[in-house]
């Protein structure tokens, strides 16, 4: 189930969250905090810098040049040239292009850093950022080229170049150049003022906008895999006990447990079918809750580096307006993101590589409990040549085992740059670009576990071996809701339209999966 896309967010008066931060990336309208507490905030900052710079004050990055460079004084005659300057020698990013929606995540988590009312900003350039986000206008921007410190500094700078008009940005599905798209709708670029380049760019919000995203996508993996767990447990003949509410409460790790009584509930059944032969399922199965019980825990620990990271002022220098004071410091390191993607996407992996044994069992008639090989639903004569998930299992070890081998933590890759000013980064963005490819990986082991566990119902079903008091209304459910999108595999097809779609829906997170007790 999508978020809400119709709301309007409001920036400057009090936290967000993880889901504010989607609603924006997926639609939502944004605006600016009007008490006068906030505007008196912002301006406070403006004015504070403004005297300084008539009073010769020497305050980095504005009096300046950047990083290595902090020795080098800018002549005051070129002090207003220096932020468009910072914003044109980074925009040298490759790689592929943010999606649509990362690119307005990143629009979200930067304004929400600004409107933080202590990097020294405008309100018209704050302003800028809503008029993007509410136009649906984003920056075309490389996802290749940010170390993590000083913070996404490449891949910002096209950001700052379509606020001041310069670059590409998307609008209506079409990349297009930006002075254009703002002709046709009336825009004004804004001039930046002297911190204002080093504000907008000197930040986490690539990595903090990407992993925003990426929290609500594994969130509901976890849950779907608890949801396919059920499926093949029962397509498996599998144990209920494994699951029992006493058992967990003796391990009483809080996700776990939440994972246990979710797999519990799809269990519960009228007259739940025979169990196993087997005492013990295969660890698969009966370890099932453990393996995504630690992502489920991890999750409320990930969120509060995610949103700590978005809710802060992550620029260099910070301008106290109220104190007047310039700190120098260094909260552009995107090192708590790093953690937190560098973990997310282990557990991701985890999750793949469940589902990938899980699948292995399903299919293979030696282990399945009665099932046809490859789970063909082919009968008689037409049996031999017809082979079901055969290829459609190899394909999971492949995208597993990439998945996996993404897991490598990018934060221990710290390489010293800049003329070794920036001697320790933190890698923050990679690891949040390879959670995200580790999580398209595990969407793909999703997508097709869940056809292949829907199958092998079907076929139980067929075969006499399962009837609708066999299964939950739970389970009803998602069989049903599968089954009105995919046709059973009788006879051999390709499957790569249905898993496609399959994998489109899990990214939407089209179907309500469970609700937190």
């Amino acid at each position: 189930m999508t978020e809400n896309n119709t709301s309007t967010i409001t920036f400057g008066a009090q936290a967000l969250s993880i889901e504010d931060v989607v609603a924006i990336a997926q639609g939502a309208n944004a605006n600016l905090n009007n008490a006068p507490e906030f505007t008196s905030k912002i301006d406070r900052g403006v004015a504070f810098l403004e005297r300084l710079l008539k009073e010769d004050g020497v305050v980095y990055g504005v009096t300046t040049g950047y990083g290595d460079s902090c020795t080098v004084a800018i002549p005051p005659n070129l002090i207003d040239d220096l932020p468009l300057h910072l914003t044109r020698f980074h925009g040298c990013g490759l790689g592929d292009i943010l999606t649509h929606e990362q690119s307005r995540a990143v629009l979200a988590t930067r304004l929400c850093s600004l409107a933080q009312g202590v990097s020294g900003v405008t309100h018209e350039l704050l302003n800028q950022i809503i008029t993007l986000i509410n136009q649906d206008i984003t920056p075309r921007i490389p996802q290749e080229g940010s170390v993590g410190a000083s913070g996404d500094l490449t891949p910002l700078s096209y950001l700052a170049a379509a606020l001041i008009g310069e670059r590409d940005v998307m609008y209506k599905g079409e990349t297009r150049p930006t002075a254009e798209v703002f002709a046709e709708l009336g825009i004004d670029p804004i001039r930046l003022k002297p911190k204002e380049g080093l504000a907008l760019m000197n930040g986490t919000a690539v990595m903090t906008g990407i992993a925003c995203l990426a929290y609500k996508r594994a969130e509901y993996l976890a849950q779907l895999c608890s949801k396919i767990t059920a499926l093949v447990s029962v397509g498996m003949n599998g144990n209920q006990f494994h699951f029992d509410e006493a058992l967990f409460a003796v391990k009483p790790h809080p996700g776990q447990q939440q994972i246990a009584a979710w797999i519990r509930d799809d269990l519960k059944a009228e007259r739940p079918p025979r169990n196993s032969d087997r005492l013990q399922d295969r660890y698969s199965l009966r370890c099932a809750p453990h393996v995504i019980g630690a992502v489920q825990d991890s999750l409320p620990w990930i969120r509060s580096l995610i949103e700590n990271e978005l809710n802060s002022a992550n620029d260099n220098p910070i301008i106290d307006g109220d104190n007047e004071r310039v700190l120098h410091g260094g909260h552009f390191y995107g090192g708590h993101i790093a953690m937190a993607m560098d973990t997310l996407k282990t557990g991701i992996a985890n999750l793949a590589d469940l589902l990938d044994r899980q699948m292995a069992q399903l299919m293979d008639y030696k282990f399945n409990n009665g099932l046809p090989f490859n789970l063909t639903g082919a009968e008689g004569e037409r049996k031999p040549i017809n082979h079901g998930f055969k290829a459609v299992q190899i394909g999971i070890s492949a995208w597993t085992a990439e998945a996996l081998k993404h897991t490598m933590p990018a934060s221990v890759f710290s390489r010293s740059t800049e003329c070794h000013n920036q001697d320790k980064v933190s890698m923050g963005t990679i690891s949040a670009r390879d959670c995200v490819r580790v999580l398209e990986l595990t969407e793909q082991v999703a997508a097709a576990s869940l056809l292949a566990s829907v199958q092998a119902l079907e076929i139980r079903r067929r075969h006499n071996e399962l009837d609708e008091e066999h299964l939950s209304s739970n389970l009803k459910a998602i069989r049903d809701a599968v089954l009105s999108e995919f046709t059973f595999v009788e006879e051999d097809r390709p499957l790569e339209h249905d898993l496609r779609h399959f994998m489109a829906r899990i990214q939407q997170r089209h179907w309500p999966l469970y609700s937190e007790k």
